[in-house]
């Protein structure tokens, strides 16, 4: 074997080595990377469907849970607050919720499953605010003797009735969104999951 034979043996060796190694160091490498890709069990936990204990709320009034860092509101309708929805149907622009993106039990005047309870995300679908609620009804609610209750964003001024169904010509373009939920039992609600069991 020649000198320049030895020295092409001796580089092919090397590079072998060397292509080895940073194979094992690319690897090394991509591991830990391709781990931190994946959602951590905090990041899990944020989006996981939340439970709501509706066995202490009262006809009229409404309790908020977290879910995805949004806040889910849940108003336990009074007999009262279900028959405004009548009167407000012809002010509303989509009464039956027929043209956005919402669960199948969410297509209907009450907006949810049971009648007696609205289950809604509490973010303005105009910028994100946060409406409050305006539940008092005629002049005493601020709003005007025609208001039946419902909310208001303040930011802008969209309207909503007792059902989160935006009223015509305000700057919101869609009613409050109805998240996924289903009844666990009669007292609790899974919010994020309306999946069948």
């Amino acid at each position: 074997m020649s000198v320049d034979q030895k020295m092409d043996s001796g580089r092919r060796q090397l590079l072998v080595a060397t292509s080895a190694a940073g194979g094992v160091a690319a690897v090394a490498t991509a591991v830990p990377f391709v781990a931190s890709l994946t959602p951590s069990e905090r990041a899990k936990a944020a989006g996981a469907p939340v439970e709501a204990d509706i066995s202490k709320l009262a006809p009229g009034e409404m309790m908020t849970v977290e879910w995805r860092g949004k806040p889910v509101w849940i108003l336990r309708r009074t007999p009262e607050m279900l028959a405004s929805l009548d009167k407000t149907d012809a002010a509303v622009s989509d009464p039956e919720s027929a043209k956005e993106m919402q669960p199948e039990y969410a297509k209907n005047k009450s907006r949810s499953i049971k009648p007696e309870y609205l289950v809604t995300v509490g973010i303005c679908t105009h910028l994100g605010c946060s409406p409050s609620d305006k539940f008092k009804v005629g002049a005493d609610s601020g709003m005007g003797d025609d208001w039946h209750g419902g909310f208001l964003c303040p930011c802008h001024g969209s309207k909503f009735d007792l059902s989160g169904r935006v009223y015509k010509s305000m700057p919101a373009p869609d009613n409050l969104e109805v998240p996924p939920h289903k009844y666990l039992s009669d007292t609790t609600i899974l919010i994020g999951d309306d999946s069948k069991a």
